[in-house]
């Protein structure tokens, strides 16, 4: 598990391509630290697993799901990429929960400029949309946002000039695909709602008119 809090941006050194898979090194300070082979790494808020690690770098594998559900296919060398060690129980949880399992592929439809600050228009896939809230928490490309605003098939986050600088956000153009996760409390809602299993009354209208929603 992580929290979407991003430990330090780094860049891709190399991508080598087998069989559908890809075998990803990455260039890295911070997330080094105290990670040995086998602890998991978040890369663009993809759940990875180290395979190799030296001083400045680490290797991860990215299994052909992977390579097809995330935007990790379309990383190269030189590609900058944000990174999080997985979730320590003696953490502070900054950000919110985030499983390092992308829910789907969106892209930058928008960047309004608000003084020192950004705010992010994103497009997302129906299903996902379901699952996000105003003023809920979504993860994009691994980091922990809140959500500003939702209108059909897009959402806002408004950005900090912290999180901007500090995070691969601040090269996103126009276009680019990015890894969404939605919050899995909005999940395991609309899972309970939509069951036939159970005779609850407990409606979308309701949860809006609570302030759930």
């Amino acid at each position: 598990m992580f929290t979407g809090i991003i430990e330090e941006t780094a860049t891709i050194n190399s991508v080598n391509y087998n069989n559908n898979s890809a075998i990803l090194n990455i260039c890295a300070n911070k997330v080094l630290q105290n990670t040995k082979i086998g602890d998991s790494i978040s890369v663009n808020g993809v759940c990875l697993t180290v395979t190799d690690i030296n001083s400045n770098n680490f290797t991860a594998f990215a299994s052909y799901e992977t390579l097809n559900l995330t935007t990790l296919g379309s990383l190269k060398k030189g590609s900058l990429v944000n990174l999080e060690r997985a979730l320590s129980l003696s953490d502070r949880l900054g950000g919110h929960i985030v499983s390092g399992h992308v829910d789907a592929i969106g892209s930058l439809d928008g960047k309004i400029q608000h003084n020192a600050a950004y705010e992010l228009i994103f497009c997302a896939p129906k299903e996902q949309m379901k699952q996000i809230v105003k003023k809920g928490s979504v993860c994009i490309d691994g980091i922990s946002l809140t959500v500003a605003d939702i209108n059909k098939d897009k959402f806002s986050v408004a950005v900090i000039p912290h999180t901007l600088e500090s995070t691969t956000l601040k090269t996103l153009n126009i276009g680019d695909k990015v890894n969404i996760e939605t919050d899995i409390i909005s999940k395991y809602v609309e899972k309970y709602l939509l069951s036939n299993d159970n005779n609850s009354n407990i409606t979308m209208d309701l949860l809006e008119r609570n302030g759930f929603l």
